[in-house]
């Protein structure tokens, strides 16, 4: 579904295309080149937050995606060879082994911390037993 609003459709692909939702604002509303670096960054993150704009937005993403063949196990594939050809080279590149490493971690959402906290927080009605 094409966006009826022409600067809405127009951000989405710029969005998409860039990975910059300032850049994306800023070529899709020619009026705010003129305004302040923060005035647009707040103007481009109320946009990318409509209903209209992240359902068009996530739509681009799955024809993008579809339209390269990109899977998580293809590019897993990718990372490994790279990896592979990281350390295997005449002079071994840890540093390109690791980056390849954590991107796999990263495609699958193993790079996340997660910390439970449990807490016994006793609320007071009063200001009484305060003291």
């Amino acid at each position: 579904m094409v966006l009826e609003n022409s600067k809405h459709e127009q951000f989405c692909q710029v969005w998409l295309e860039t990975g910059n939702k300032s850049e994306a604002y800023r070529k899709s509303h020619s009026n705010s080149l003129k305004w302040k670096d923060e005035t647009v960054h707040n103007k481009a993150s109320a946009l990318s937050k409509k209903g209209e704009v992240l359902a068009r937005y996530g739509q681009l993403q799955e024809y993008t995606v579809k339209a390269h063949g990109v899977t998580i196990d293809s590019l897993i594939k990718e990372l490994n060879e790279a990896r592979e050809v990281a350390l295997t080279a005449d002079t071994p590149q840890s540093s390109a082994a690791i980056t390849a490493t954590m991107s796999k971690a990263k495609l699958v959402g193993l790079d996340k911390h997660v910390v439970e906290v449990n807490s016994n927080v006793k609320v007071r009605t009063s200001l009484d037993d305060f003291y």
